[in-house]
């Protein structure tokens, strides 16, 4: 099993280009089995979760053609095909529970399995249930697998979300592209990710529009046409990569990458005292000589604090100068790290879903052992400014989601290598 060496402290300094999106990849590839033609992708990360997602398409009858450095697929359709989403496919990812709205607007019929992923929560498929079933799914769960139907194709309707969820959003927004009438979405999560799948539907046909902040209106279309289309760049590693500079007291500067995507973020790195000079698609990042401490970060839906930046957050506010709060109200079960950062010399303390976090921290050296995808990037961030030699452990949850983390890291000065 794969591991880093990482030998601190390093300090940041040079440029890193930012890869496509995970996030907004996996709901574009998902959404593709509602298409009759060719579908060409372009700026897919080559992450382990859009391996698991192609490999799923491929699965159900999807023909998958890269280009040499796989950054482009091509997606055309086999003349059969198969309506099993199966569990060895699917465990390993939240996302594979999206190609459920796409099987049953598609071909009426889909026996998926519930999915897997992060251990950071509950995360209940409920939410996409309730929402399929009133555009007509009917379902039943046998044996950890959903086996759904509809008489005919889905029909149109008004459907307001209970909790704003990401998932839910976007398989409902998927399965309505092909309804009989209109839909109309209230209470949706409005996450850059998630106007990027509208984009990718827009382009071939699908007739989605806002209505307000958080409502959509999607008018059933019969089919969608041949599209390209390129997917948006990681707004989660452009704000990992910021914090690392902020953490490192180095300078960055982040191309590709339009910064009015994580403007909260961008806000509290210069409220600890970082440098930032933005321009139309790169962002110049100069860390400060002390971190200041941040009284009370929320994570929240966007545009609010992002939990996926909690924990690299978490990391920064352990080198602060006074103490900090952080409050997680998206998961119930995303404090996994904390455990590890103690290990390395932090002082944080859990009550609930708050960490008190103390500041100052010296960190020094350890043995670390990753739990989820950005728990694992944050005990790199810890180590990269660490004394000595620290190894970290099951980093495939870090390949899961963050391209060539360690040729970019290495390529800005940081004391990093991948070892079995």
């Amino acid at each position: 099993m794969h591991k880093f060496i990482v030998k601190g402290p390093c300090k940041i300094k040079g440029e890193i280009s930012i890869s496509g999106s995970k996030n907004a990849a996996l709901p574009i590839l998902a959404s593709t089995i509602l298409f009759e033609k060719e579908v060409t992708i372009k700026n897919l990360p080559r992450v382990k979760d859009i391996d698991t997602m192609l490999n799923l398409l491929k699965s159900l009858g999807s023909v998958i053609k890269f280009s040499k450095n796989k950054k482009i697929v091509k997606i055309t359709k086999k003349t059969k095909q198969n309506y099993f989403a199966s569990y060895s496919l699917v465990r390993t990812m939240r996302a594979g529970i999206l190609v459920l709205g796409a099987l049953v607007a598609k071909h009426q019929k889909s026996v998926t399995s519930l999915p897997g992923g992060c251990l950071i929560g509950a995360r209940p498929v409920n939410y996409h249930l309730n929402a399929l079933k009133k555009l007509g799914m009917k379902y039943e769960i046998k044996k950890g697998y959903i086996h759904a139907n509809t008489k005919g194709k889905l029909k149109g309707t008004k459907i307001r979300f209970s909790k704003i969820s990401v998932g839910a959003t976007e398989n409902t927004i998927i399965a309505a592209c092909l309804a009989n009438g209109i839909t109309i979405l209230r209470n949706c999560a409005i996450e850059p990710e998630i106007i990027d799948l509208i984009n990718f539907l827009k382009l071939g046909g699908a007739r989605i529009k806002f209505i307000g902040k958080r409502t959509l209106k999607i008018e059933g279309v019969k089919s969608l046409e041949s599209v390209s289309y390129s997917v948006m760049p990681d707004r989660i590693e452009t704000g990992t990569f910021c914090v690392a500079a902020c953490l490192t007291g180095g300078k960055l500067k982040i191309k590709n990458f339009d910064p009015r995507l994580i403007k909260t973020e961008l806000s509290l790195l210069k409220k600890v005292g970082a440098k930032i000079i933005t321009s139309k698609k790169q962002i110049l990042i100069s860390g400060p000589k002390k971190i200041k401490n941040i009284t009370n970060l929320v994570t929240k839906e966007y545009p609010s604090f992002p939990t996926d930046l909690q924990a690299q957050f978490m990391v920064l506010l352990c080198k602060a100068n006074g103490k900090s709060l952080i409050t997680e109200s998206i998961f119930e079960n995303r404090f996994m790290h904390v455990a590890e950062l103690r290990r390395l010399g932090a002082d944080i303390t859990i009550k609930k879903n708050k960490a008190f976090i103390s500041g100052n921290t010296d960190f020094q050296a350890a043995e670390l052992m990753s739990s989820d995808l950005r728990a694992s990037v944050a005990l790199v961030l810890a180590a990269i400014v660490a004394k000595g030699s620290s190894t970290i452990n099951r980093i495939y949850h870090l390949d899961r989601g963050y391209e060539n983390i360690e040729n970019k890291l290495q390529k800005v000065g940081v004391n990093i290598k991948r070892t079995h």
